[in-house]
C-alpha cells in the first residue's frame, strides 16, 4: 500500500552519495577500506567512548557482545519481555538462560524494582533494551550491576541522540550495540555497532566479526568466529549520516513538539523527557484506554493513507519463548503491548503532514 504519510523516512543528502560514489569508484566496496575506520572513530568521538566497531546489524552486535562476555549456558541473563526480539534471540544464540522482567509504564523501560527482585546467583548478566527514545535511570541500573558483579549489556539500536544526565546512553555498561537499520536516527541501510571502553572485549569482538582469523596470517583461524563485517559502502553512508546527526536530532525534537502541541488536551499518553534525561524521540508513541481503541484508530489512520505501527509484543508470548514464561503474566508489558502505537517519525516530516496526523487521531477520539 503507498501511503501519504510513511512511518519512517530518513533523510539522505549530498554526503552520504559523494562517499558512496568514492566507494564505487575507488571499487572499495565490500568489508576493507577507509571508511570502515572513520566511521567507527567518529562515531566513538561523537558517544564519547574508547572503542567502537563496524558490524553488518544490531542483531549482530547484540550476538557479538553477548560473545565476547563469554558467558555460559549455565549463566542467566535478565532481559525485559517488552522489547523487540533481538536481544532475546541474541541469549538463545549463545544457550543462556533467559529470565524476562516487566517494564515500567512510566518508561516504557526495564523496571528497576522488578530488576532488584530477580537478580539470583545465577545472574551474570542484564540486556537493557532503550526503547523508542526514551531513557530510564541507567545510572542506577549501572551501580546495581557493579554492586552485584554483573554485565551490563546496553541494547541502543533505538537510542542514538539519548543522554542521561548529558552522558551518551550506550556509554554506561561494559559493552554496548547499536543499529543503523534504515528507520533508525542515523542510517548505514543495514548494519550496527559494537562499542565498549574496554581494550580486551574490543579486541574479542574484533576477531570474533572478523571470522576469527589471526593476525598476521593468511586464512588461519584458531577460534571459531562470525562474517558479521559490515561493508565500505554503509560505513560511508554513516559517516555522511553522523555528519548531520545534530541537524537530524534537532528535527525530530520539533516533529515531537509539533505533536504535542497538537495533541494536546486528548486522553492518551506520549513520550515524555523524564528527569535527568534527553531523549532523541525515535519513534513517537501514543498510549489509549485498550487494545480495541488502538487497533480500531490504527485500522482508521491505514484507511487514511497513515502508515503506524503497533508497540512490541511480549516475546515471553512467543512460541519458542515460551517455556521461559513460568505462568506470569508482566502486566505492565501486555499494557504497553496492547495499547501502544506509534505514528510518523521521521526528521523529513512536515508540519501540515503531523497536523494532519494528529486531526485524525482527534476525529477518530470523537466518535
Amino acid at each position: 500500500m503507498k501511503y501519504k504519510t510513511y512511518l519512517y523516512e530518513p533523510i539522505i543528502g549530498k554526503d552520504e552519495k559523494k562517499f558512496v560514489n568514492d566507494c564505487l569508484n575507488s571499487n572499495w566496496i565490500s568489508s576493507k577500506g577507509d571508511y570502515i575506520s572513520k566511521f567507527e572513530k567518529k562515531f566513538s568521538q561523537y558517544i564519547k567512548i574508547k572503542h567502537s566497531l563496524t558490524v553488518s546489524n544490531g542483531t549482530a552486535a547484540l550476538h557479538l557482545a553477548l560473545l565476547a562476555l563469554d558467558l555460559k549456558k549455565s549463566d542467566e541473563v535478565i532481559v525485559p519481555t517488552f522489547t523487540y526480539i533481538s536481544p532475546v534471540n541474541a541469549i538463545n544464540y549463545i544457550g543462556s538462560r533467559i529470565k524476562f522482567i516487566d517494564s515500567d509504564l512510566e518508561t516504557w523501560q526495564i523496571n528497576i524494582d522488578e530488576l532488584k527482585k530477580n537478580i539470583s546467583k545465577r545472574t551474570k548478566a542484564i540486556i537493557v533494551p532503550h526503547l523508542y527514545g526514551q531513557v530510564c535511570n541507567i545510572k542506577k541500573i549501572s551501580e546495581i550491576c557493579k554492586k552485584k558483579k554483573i554485565f551490563l549489556i546496553e541494547d541502543s539500536a533505538e537510542a542514538f541522540g539519548c543522554y542521561y544526565k548529558k552522558k551518551h546512553l550506550g556509554t554506561f555498561g561494559d559493552i554496548s550495540t547499536f543499529s543503523f537499520f534504515g528507520s533508525k536516527t542515523i542510517t548505514t541501510g543495514e548494519g550496527g555497532m559494537v562499542c565498549t571502553n574496554n581494550k580486551k572485549l574490543a579486541e574479542k569482538v574484533y576477531r570474533l566479526k572478523m571470522v576469527g582469523v589471526v593476525k598476521n596470517r593468511y586464512y588461519w583461524h584458531d577460534i571459531i568466529g562470525y562474517n558479521y563485517r559490515m561493508t565500505n559502502i554503509c560505513a560511508a553512508i554513516g559517516l555522511g549520516q553522523l555528519k548531520k546527526a545534530k541537524d537530524i536530532l534537532r528535527k525530530k525534537r520539533e516533529v515531537f513538539r509539533l505533536y504535542k502541541l497538537f495533541l494536546n488536551n486528548l486522553d492518551i499518553k506520549m513520550n515524555k523527557e523524564l528527569k535527568n534525561s534527553k531523549s532523541s524521540f525515535w519513534l513517537i508513541n501514543i498510549f489509549l484506554k485498550n487494545k480495541k481503541s488502538r487497533d480500531n484508530l490504527a485500522k482508521y489512520l491505514k484507511t487514511n493513507k497513515v502508515e503506524t505501527r503497533n508497540t512490541f509484543n511480549p516475546v515471553h508470548k512467543m512460541p519458542m519463548y515460551k517455556k521461559n514464561n513460568k505462568n506470569k503474566k508482566y502486566l505492565n508489558a501486555q499494557h504497553l503491548s496492547d495499547t501502544g502505537l506509534s505514528l510518523p517519525s521521521g526528521p523529513s516530516l512536515k508540519a501540515n503532514q503531523i497536523k494532519n496526523v494528529c486531526n485524525l487521531i482527534k476525529n477518530y477520539l470523537k466518535r
